[in-house]
């Protein structure tokens, strides 16, 4: 789920107006075919990467140059990642505090969790998660007063074209997570079919929830500031935080929900701190804790290039969709139709 619902309300309802949460659904729904595409070439390649399977489908050096896109995007993604958990704290609860404290922090966090193995980091975000939900609808539901039903209407003013756009500032996130399990697939259990079942299963769970999850974000962030307050608030969801009170008395909880937001943070720039390594692995054979220390230095730089809250918005939209989404949503359906083809061309005729 990563920070996705930090950011979603804004380019949503930049791009489809006051109907721009009709499109995520849909738009999370294409995590499910990518997903078993995902899971049918782990089937047909056990224990291999996409990395792998693109050079041993394409040749060696089209599958170095796939490679290396991949490390490229997912350490400039990852980076800006980081400066993300900086840039939020100051703009919330400590604005006096320098941003490089935070990178430094939240990096120490995402090492960690990535030199103790994929197994720590599962449990961590197996841990954290039902955490995040349940901070997510207290959020919402503690903002529920300040809602003005008249925002959404009138539904689809402007007919179905804006929904289209809207549709394609939300695809960039199932490709992120598409992305993630191209690498993680050499970890799944490749000669238990519960287990491939069971990966079928929460692929598509995993669709739905965030996708449910992301659209009553975009909702709530809609009713309570309406369409142009929601496109000008570059992190809507923590002014949602600010304006939560209990009982009247009890003020302040956005410290609460800022922590959770950070663990959010965490597991997605791990999960590309993660993606950075295996490519680098795979592709450059490049191994050992000094390879990922320069990638730690690699992420602190392209954190601190980030100057501003705004500028941080524009380069993540422009990864996500001019990066991540014209790289993934080409490269794994490709990948999947060629080895289909591959498959087909060597099995012999049958003859009657």
């Amino acid at each position: 789920m990563g920070g996705t619902f930090l950011l979603i309300a804004t380019f949503v309802t930049e791009a489809g107006g006051r109907d721009g949460w009709m499109s995520i659904m849909p738009a999370f729904a294409l995590t499910i075919p990518y997903g078993i595409m995902i899971l049918s070439l782990s089937t047909q390649y056990p224990r291999k990467s996409l990395l792998n399977i693109s050079e041993i489908i394409f040749g060696k050096w089209t599958g170095k140059i796939i490679g290396s896109l991949y490390i490229v995007i997912s350490c400039y993604y990852g980076g800006l990642l980081l400066a993300f958990i900086g840039i939020i704290y100051e703009q919330s609860i400590m604005p006096l505090v320098p941003r490089w404290v935070f990178y430094l922090g939240g990096l120490l966090l995402v090492f960690y969790l990535a030199s103790s193995g994929i197994e720590v980091f599962a449990r961590f975000s197996e841990v954290l998660l039902p955490i995040i939900v349940v901070a997510l609808v207290f959020n919402i539901v503690l903002t529920v007063p300040r809602i003005e039903q008249n925002e959404l209407l009138p539904f689809l003013g402007n007919g179905v074209k804006p929904l289209l756009w809207s549709a394609i500032k939300v695809i960039p996130f199932p490709m992120v997570y598409s992305m993630f399990l191209a690498g993680i697939i050499t970890f799944l259990p490749h000669n238990d079919q519960q287990g491939k079942s069971q990966f079928k299963t929460g692929i598509w769970r995993a669709a739905f929830l965030v996708g449910i999850l992301n659209t009553i974000v975009v909702l709530i962030q809609v009713l309570v500031f309406g369409p142009r307050e929601t496109v000008r608030l570059s992190f809507g969801i923590l002014e949602l935080g600010k304006m939560v009170e209990l009982s009247r008395t009890v003020a302040g909880v956005e410290s609460l929900f800022m922590g959770v937001w950070l663990g959010a943070l965490v597991i997605k720039c791990c999960a590309f701190f993660y993606m950075t390594t295996w490519g680098l692995e795979t592709v450059l054979n490049l191994k050992g804790i000094k390879w990922r220390l320069l990638l730690c230095a690699a992420f602190l730089g392209i954190a601190f290039g980030v100057k501003k809250g705004f500028y941080l918005s524009t380069k993540l939209s422009f990864a996500e969709s001019y990066l991540i989404f014209p790289f993934v949503s080409v490269w794994i359906p490709i990948l999947w139709i060629a080895s289909h083809w591959k498959v087909k061309l060597n099995t012999p005729n049958k003859t009657s």
